[in-house]
């Protein structure tokens, strides 16, 4: 017998079947996504939430990414604590580490001083996207898991034009579902593209010294994969003792020996622009601790010479999926062959995805730009108050600044809101700090709160006033 809940309810104007309707529609339950619709379910709307995975989360908890921050208010705040009391954090420290401090192959801690105290939070991500998960269904959130996004269906509104159905692919075949105002949480810009609204494609500047093919390159996203079992005292006790921090002999041994493929460990591209020295190449192991004693999280990089669109080209897309898989199990195999700590090492779990860290960058109402963060610029329409964030490639500089509502706001499209990576950033700012877990969060329950305001002002998002800061 079918289910209520996919019972058709009318067709589209092509024919598609509406399995269901909602105040607010989200395509995407990653961070963004996410708040988004558990903010504005909170608020009173009906809200539907289309994922293509099995759980909410995106490439935090699908993508195994699992890095957990100190709350920051709001659903972010929520979210720690529910991980936490549920057990799905794990701290190390010195204590449990004690040469991990400005270790060669720490992916977060290797610019502090050898033997200085630190403190690495991770989060289980299949804990924690059960914990988001169960979040949504506590709030009454409609969600459709193991449902692609597919396109668009839209109609004229004044100058521009609206989003009728969200329109996508289920067990069931294709399908659609009628909202009111749509929220962008693909975390690729994927709703923004079928709409035909305007974006940049992902491929940052280089300098004038690099070739010109390379001027398109997109930053290079990877995959990334959990080893356990892993003795680290043995293996900093070998980079001492041999003076191979970063594992070069053992690495080049194995080079020599072919026991290693060219697009392993391949040098880093020389730099002096927007990448810097930052996941361009991956010279060495590239590893973080996650869940418990002796397992790690490890980052395989696409190379940035095949300059993949995996966002936008599906024959890249399969291609680093297929490539960068091969290219884990030529790492677990070299680690575990000749790194002293990793004899009895195994896999444990492997990225849903590839994730994207330079995908599409749609074109909104304000693009906000590099510049705008480094003069510490405020705005009318600021959606939160003033924020201070790390920029790495400035040496760490510290910056605070205001992001307008504007950024939330796709031009070509009246009743569609971005959230976290598709937000209308320059691809500078959104690659080196603006994607992380807690803003993103933060961009979701804008996001949510707008779309929310929208639905009882009956106006769409880019009729609200917004004059003062969202509270958290």
């Amino acid at each position: 017998m079918k289910s209520d809940s996919t019972k058709p309810l009318g067709c589209t104007a092509k024919g598609v079947p509406v399995v269901a309707e909602a105040d607010v529609v989200v395509i995407g339950a990653g961070p963004g996504g996410f708040a988004a619709a558990l903010r504005a379910r909170r608020e009173g709307c009906r809200v539907v939430l289309v994922e293509k995975f099995d759980m909410p989360g995106g490439v935090h908890t699908s993508g195994l990414q699992g890095a957990a921050n100190p709350g920051i208010g709001g659903i972010h705040t929520e979210l720690m604590e529910r991980f936490a009391n549920a057990g799905a954090i794990y701290i190390a420290t010195e204590k449990e580490l004690p040469d991990w401090a400005g270790n060669a192959l720490s992916h977060y801690d290797y610019y502090l001083k050898p033997g200085s105290p630190f403190r690495r939070a991770s989060f289980n991500p299949d804990a924690a996207g059960n914990i988001m998960l169960q979040m949504l269904e506590e709030a009454g959130v409609q969600s459709f898991y193991g449902a692609s996004f597919a396109d668009v269906e839209m109609e004229a509104e004044g100058h521009e034009r609206r989003i009728t159905h969200a329109i996508i692919e289920t067990v069931q075949g294709r399908q659609a579902i009628r909202g009111r105002i749509f929220v962008e949480g693909s975390g690729t810009a994927e709703v923004v593209a079928r709409a035909g609204a305007p974006f940049v494609s992902g491929g940052g500047r280089q300098p004038e010294t690099v070739a010109k093919d390379a001027l398109e390159r997109p930053i290079p996203g990877g995959l990334l994969w959990i080893m356990s079992g892993i003795d680290f005292a043995q293996t900093a006790a070998y980079q001492k003792s041999k003076n191979d921090p970063a594992l070069s002999k053992l690495i080049n041994a194995a080079r020599a020996a072919g026991d290693i493929p060219p697009e392993l460990y391949r040098p880093r591209l020389a730099d002096q622009g927007v990448y810097g020295d930052h996941y361009i190449g991956h010279p060495t192991v590239d590893m973080s601790p996650i869940q418990g004693p002796g397992t790690f999280i490890l980052w395989q990089n696409v190379p940035y010479e095949w300059a993949l669109h995996m966002d936008e080209d599906a024959e890249h897309a399969s291609r680093a999926k297929k490539e960068l898989r091969r290219l884990i199990d030529a790492e677990a195999t070299f680690l575990r062959k000749y790194v002293p700590g990793f004899q009895h090492a195994f896999m444990t779990h492997v990225g849903r995805y590839v994730g994207v860290r330079d995908g599409r960058h749609p074109i909104g109402e304000y693009v906000f730009s590099i510049d705008d963060a480094r003069e510490e610029r405020r705005f009318p329409d600021a959606v939160t108050p003033p924020m201070t964030k790390t920029f790495f490639w400035d040496q760490y500089a510290k910056y605070t600044f205001e992001v307008p509502y504007r950024c939330f706001l796709p031009k070509e499209v009246n009743n569609l809101l971005l959230t976290g990576a598709s937000l209308s950033f320059t691809f500078e700012t959104i690659f080196m700090v603006m994607r992380n877990f807690p803003w993103c969060c933060q961009t979701g329950e804008v996001a949510g709160h707008a779309a929310a305001r929208a639905i009882r002002e009956g106006v769409g998002p880019k009729q609200i006033r917004w004059t003062e800061p969202l509270a958290f």
